[in-house]
């Protein structure tokens, strides 16, 4: 008969091991922003099944990402206390099974994209995959420059949702990855400063470990922020949106460069958090007000 504590010791199951290799929580966003890009890209009249392949292809893939991200850092995981639990860090699942699962999910989500949606969505999933393990995954050991080279691949599901729509890739489509790449890095700084230590173990040099007073981070992550606010506007300018999104958007990127200012002026990591919670906050509501002013 099982004791608490012996409950209490119980290795993980299977599922949630799976869920957490595939990092399920953090790629709903990616889910999200590829709806979006569909959607925008879309005529009057959606086509609700293919929009479901292209938002379960794109999960796929970057579940498949996210599983070949843990195989080449298992080392650093295991390093940080946030990660340290993760399955091949702690030893729950082997290389060869993480790999395995990894390219199983790559490949059913890149052959369910270009069978439910089209080739032009297969071949951005597959060059958002190329830029994330073969560029920015290797680049991260090497250079707090990582941190804007990873904003690239993390900006592309929203091409991957225009693309299954259209067929192409046109410049209009470029808005949408230009607010996600701006986006990406006020939040990732943020953080960063709250896991600053844990990144620190790892011998990660990103800006947050290498800044100890907070002052570059906090002026970068103001300057994103600020940057953010006339990137969003841009779906307006091109006519993919309504002046009530532009108004909107502006009201949501001011706020959110005010919390990037209060770190600035206040460093701490409670200051961090309010920016991490506000990016969070921000980004549903522009995507909301982008497709409540679509024509």
């Amino acid at each position: 008969m099982k004791t608490a504590d012996t409950a209490l010791a119980a290795p993980h199951s299977f599922v949630a091991d799976l869920v957490a290799l595939a990092k399920i929580r953090l790629n709903a966003l990616v889910v999200v922003t590829t709806a979006g890009g569909y959607y925008m890209a879309s005529p009057p009249h959606v086509d609700a099944l293919v929009m479901l392949a292209t938002c379960l292809g794109t999960l796929l893939v970057a579940s498949g990402a996210s599983a070949f991200n843990q195989v080449y850092e298992r080392d650093l995981d295991a390093l940080m206390d946030r990660t340290r639990e993760r399955p091949v860090a702690d030893g729950r699942m082997s290389v060869g099974q993480a790999n395995t699962l990894a390219a199983g999910f790559t490949i059913a989500g890149l052959v369910l994209l270009w069978l439910g949606a089209n080739a032009a969505a297969a071949l951005v999933a597959f060059a958002t995959l190329l830029c994330y393990m073969a560029i920015y995954t290797p680049l991260k050991r090497r250079t707090s420059l990582a941190t804007i080279v990873g904003a690239v691949p993390g900006a592309l599901p929203p091409i991957i949702g225009w693309a299954a729509a259209r067929g192409t890739v046109d410049v209009v489509a470029w808005s949408l990855f230009l607010i996600m790449f701006v986006w990406q890095l006020p939040h990732f700084l943020a953080i960063a400063w709250m896991y600053r230590d844990d990144y620190a173990k790892a011998g990660l040099p990103i800006l947050t470990v290498l800044d100890t007073d907070g002052r570059m981070t906090g002026m970068q992550m103001t300057l994103w922020a600020a940057t953010l606010v006339p990137a969003s506007v841009l779906p307006f300018v091109v006519h993919l949106t309504s002046r009530t999104y532009a108004v909107g958007a502006i009201v949501l990127g001011v706020a959110l460069a005010g919390l990037a200012l209060n770190f600035l002026w206040s460093r701490t990591r409670a200051n961090a958090r309010w920016l991490f919670l506000g990016s969070i906050t921000y980004l549903p509501l522009l995507w909301l007000l982008m497709a409540i002013g679509r024509p």
